[in-house]
């Protein structure tokens, strides 16, 4: 397969293979119409949704958020002339955690919370096979290629691990965890009653009472017939006066992230992804969230809410009313995108999404063998912490670039 790089600068000599134009690098901040286009029709018909990886929130983190520019944009295409079937942004990386080990993987940032290429449904194993089989080429390619984030036993899952046995080797599971979900076929109304205890929520009317003897009490969910840009400030102002403010984690406390934030919500909402609520007080916001919908599937991406008024719980109140996403028929699930235990998220929503971290060797005798080591040591490491109370940090989780 041929390599066509789109950065002029890369300096890397391009692997030779037997098909052309199979794989492409492309530079995203100078993508042609039609590859523009190929990128949206693979969002259209991928096999899981992933908003992170759509063109509109993608293209402008790799442009922000990536100032080295080490990440390779990649499309993957079913042959010299076939449609481009999956899109992944991969990256160099010289250490594996704490080790020197080099290596690829699939580069994410921190609000970057589903490590699911766009792969077009069908395509799943096509798509591993001849990534993989270009990274075997790619002199920059060493060790292993690291996935974060995939579904456990989705569709890219299960492919990547057929593929893998394909080629001789395992897809290593390094890392698993559980977020909250949303998905159940009752209403909203008996989905809270069945998530909450009585005793809870009773609580939570007597909050919603004492907020109303605050003010006009309401709800809002932003129209594609109004501008975004309104609600962009309000949300950036009140998780800015929050704890990630003072703990400089806001969006707003940096300008590149700010910036990515403000771009990615005008591209969801061009894109018919965005849907944005807020719970206010007197036209003042005391709680919002913003919620990224692909269907099947929805993204809860970010909440925020007022601490002078924590008393009233409006980040919860919210979170309630936020459960009409279960009428919605375009909506079968939505992934909380919540750290593991997030006190709010899970006291309401039931049920788990498993995330697995994975790692596929590449295809040379010194890979496989820094391979094996690896996961040997890994092994070993894991079976010391089972037996350690103390917490800490696993080497995967430390695997970004």
């Amino acid at each position: 397969m041929t390599v066509h790089p789109a950065f002029p600068a890369d300096g890397m000599p391009a692997p030779a293979a037997a098909t052309p134009l199979t794989v492409r690098v492309v530079d995203p901040l100078a993508l042609s119409p039609a590859l523009a286009a190929a990128w949206d029709a693979v969002a259209a018909e991928a096999s899981e949704p992933n908003p992170f990886a759509e063109r509109w929130c993608l293209q402008s983190a790799l442009h922000l958020l990536d100032p080295e520019r080490l990440t390779r944009l990649v499309m993957v295409r079913d042959g010299a002339e076939g449609p481009v079937i999956g899109v992944m942004p991969l990256a160099p990386a010289g250490h594996y955690g704490r080790l020197p080990l080099r290596h690829v993987t699939g580069w994410a940032h921190p609000n970057h919370f589903h490590g699911a290429p766009l792969v077009r449904a069908g395509f799943e194993s096509l798509f591993w096979s001849i990534l993989l089989g270009w990274c075997d080429a790619a002199p920059w390619a060493k060790t292993l290629v690291h996935v974060p984030r995939l579904t456990e036993d989705g569709p890219l899952h299960r492919a990547l691990v057929d593929v893998a046995r394909g080629r001789g080797a395992e897809a290593e599971i390094v890392h698993r965890e559980e977020r909250a979900l949303l998905e159940s076929t009752l209403s909203p109304e008996d989905y809270w009653d069945g998530a909450v205890r009585a005793k809870k929520r009773k609580e939570h009317r007597r909050q919603a009472n004492r907020l109303a003897e605050q003010g006009a009490v309401a709800f809002r969910r932003w129209s594609a017939d109004e501008p975004v840009e309104p609600w962009v400030d309000a949300f950036l102002d009140l998780e800015a006066r929050g704890w990630k403010g003072r703990a400089g984690s806001a969006l707003a406390s940096h300008g590149e992230t700010e910036a990515w934030f403000r771009a990615i919500l005008a591209g969801a909402a061009e894109a018919g992804r965005l849907d944005m609520r807020a719970l206010d007080l007197d036209g003042r916001p005391l709680a919002m969230l913003v919620n990224f919908l692909c269907p099947p599937g929805g993204f809860s991406f970010k909440t925020a809410f007022d601490e002078d008024y924590a008393r009233f719980s409006p980040g919860v109140l919210l979170q309630q009313a936020n459960l009409d996403l279960l009428a919605d028929d375009r909506v079968d699930w939505v992934d909380s995108c919540a750290a593991p235990g997030h006190p709010m998220i899970d006291s309401v929503w039931r049920e788990r999404r498993a995330l697995v971290w994975i790692n596929v060797p590449l295809s040379g005798a010194g890979d496989r063998l820094r391979f094996s080591l690896l996961t040997k040591a890994e092994k070993v490491w894991r079976r010391l912490k089972r037996t350690d109370a103390a917490p800490a940090e696993t080497p995967e989780d430390q695997d970004q670039s």
